[in-house]
């Protein structure tokens, strides 16, 4: 069946958000009194959200009032500063405009909170173009089940069939996957050493935002 709508993961695949979530990380450790991290080190974890980037810099022992304290520290600083040096990924601005040229409409399901989704895509440029936003509170469900997914579809009008879902964590595929869509690893994303997307069941693998152009085309890449 033809591609009509494809969408996107937001962190890793749609934006390069690393460097303003470590940013925050890092303002964050500071205020606690420690010493900042690598951007190697944290940019594998970007994908996983803020309370996987707090276990990274403090551990997985905080107290609940603690976590929750610095969670809040962590959050507002990023939501500050969130497009402070967030970029599309390299050729993602060009395949927009490929998509929207051929009449494709594409979209956002993420598991970002929409306070932050919503202001980032709208700082983008990105809000009014995309035909559908789910964010990881639009429903009880957050990725890897498939009802965000299928809720991308319905707003975008199209089947699941009819869908093509690129990401860079394996929640992604199989989201994408059990929703029956055809889905595609972005290999230039968020991926650690522990990670083998390869294994993943994904229907292939991109190095780049513009080699998603021949699966629309020929069904392979």
């Amino acid at each position: 069946m033809t591609i009509r709508t494809v969408l996107f993961d937001l962190d890793g695949t749609l934006a390069d958000t690393a460097p303003d979530l470590a940013y925050a990380l890092n303002r964050t450790l500071e205020h606690a009194g420690r010493a900042p991290l690598p951007f190697e080190t944290i940019r594998p974890v970007v994908s996983h959200g803020g309370t996987a980037l707090l276990h990274l810099g403090f551990g997985t022992n905080l107290p609940q009032d603690e976590f929750a304290r610095l969670r809040d520290y962590l959050l507002d600083a990023y939501r500050t500063h969130i497009t402070r040096d967030t970029r599309l990924f390299p050729g993602m601005a060009e395949l927009l405009s490929i998509l929207e040229g051929r009449g494709l409409n594409w979209g956002v399901v993420t598991n970002k909170p929409a306070w932050l989704t919503d202001p980032l895509m709208e700082q983008l440029g990105l809000a009014r173009r995309a035909v559908t936003i789910i964010s990881g509170d639009t429903l009880p469900e957050q990725k890897p089940h498939p009802a965000p997914m299928l809720l991308a579809c319905r707003e975008a009008g199209s089947n699941a069939a009819e869908c093509l879902y690129l990401g860079d964590a394996e929640r992604d595929i199989t989201a994408g996957r059990n929703a029956g869509m055809q889905t595609l690893v972005a290999l230039y994303g968020y991926i650690g050493n522990e990670d083998h997307p390869a294994n993943w069941g994904a229907d292939g693998l991109v190095n780049s935002p513009l080699e998603l152009l021949p699966w629309l085309e020929h069904g392979n890449i």
